[in-house]
């Protein structure tokens, strides 16, 4: 008998618990959520999470708020999400650096990049540019490449080792057969200040960085790493015209939950995120930056993050690229 009562306890438990999950899907969101961002404060992710969420908070009716969790390249944000509880009150701000190319640079993650999170929408990219000092003669990519042949001592810079502007300038490299020296700094600000006084030649980079620079007549910018022209520099060729075939580049940032988020809440994150992507609003904020909204499924997202960890797996292995 008492074996019976066990059992019918353990039952009813079992059941209470699933309807108290089913309310808690029914009724998402009945308190704040979480944004985690893994970089601090200020920046092109910033200012994505920033105003993405404040229009998710309005379609929600519930405070986003924005966790700046910088260090590591985005372990430490990426991290603290995939142990998150599953219940849609704790996203991420992924990027090309968190789930493109750091899983293939780091041995050992506390956390699988694939299986430990949940794809929600692909939130927006930022194509790159290339930027060259203007105390250099060269005036187009031509030019350059011609240059780097007979000069293996012009230097590029980058925001840091790993980072998709260093990536950029190895992927240059790849398929235009030069060479070139990469300097690595702690950050895109002092890197552009030393491009632009001279200390080092060449720049990839996304507008927000360089504009300013460029426009002081400090960089001269010669290709956009993007399918079509960069609206922001629409004056600048593309490298697809210019006749370099596979040299688009970007910083992306999307959405993730952690592994095994409940479909209903899933589909309504990514439902109203698709929404406020989708409006003017947004668009002519994002253009001021360079950024461009691509509102999608989960399952778009998914494929994307995996077409771009394969891509930059295989120019981090070419090039023999690893974090010290």
């Amino acid at each position: 008998m008492r074996t019976l009562f066990t059992r019918l306890a353990v039952a009813t438990l079992g059941i209470l618990a699933v309807l108290t999950a089913g309310l808690a899907e029914d009724n998402y969101p009945s308190r704040p959520i979480t944004l985690v961002v893994p970089v601090p404060p200020g920046g092109a992710a910033d200012f994505i999470a920033r105003l993405v969420g404040g229009k998710l908070s309005d379609a929600l009716g519930q405070p986003v708020v924005i966790s700046n969790r910088a260090g590591a390249s985005g372990i430490i944000a990426s991290d603290s999400v995939a142990k998150a509880a599953p219940d849609g009150y704790t996203l991420l701000l992924n990027s090309i650096t968190t789930h493109g190319i750091g899983p293939h640079l780091y041995a050992h993650l506390p956390y699988d990049p694939v299986k430990d999170f949940t794809p929600v929408i692909f939130v927006a990219n930022l194509p790159l540019i290339m930027t060259i000092n203007t105390q250099h003669p060269e005036k187009s990519v031509q030019e350059v490449v011609a240059y780097a042949k007979t000069h293996p001592t012009l230097t590029f810079a980058s925001s840091g080792n790993g980072g998709a502007p260093h990536l950029a300038g190895a992927l240059f490299q790849d398929v235009t057969g030069t060479k070139m020296l990469h300097v690595p700094y702690r950050g895109s600000g002092p890197a552009v200040v030393d491009v632009a006084g001279g200390r080092v030649d060449i720049m990839f980079d996304a507008v927000p960085s360089l504009q300013a620079m460029i426009q002081a007549g400090k960089l001269r910018p010669l290709a956009a790493a993007s399918a079509v022209r960069n609206s922001v520099v629409p004056d600048v060729p593309t490298f697809e015209e210019l006749g370099i075939k596979g040299m688009e580049v970007s910083l992306w940032y999307g959405l993730e939950g952690p592994a095994n988020l409940p479909k209903p809440i899933l589909q309504r994150l990514n439902g109203e995120l698709a929404k406020i992507l989708s409006t003017e609003a947004i668009k002519s904020n994002f253009a001021k930056e360079g950024a461009v909204p691509q509102p999608g499924s989960p399952a778009d997202f998914a494929t994307f993050m995996r077409d771009e960890s394969a891509r930059w797996g295989e120019v981090v292995r070419k090039n023999n690229i690893k974090i010290e």
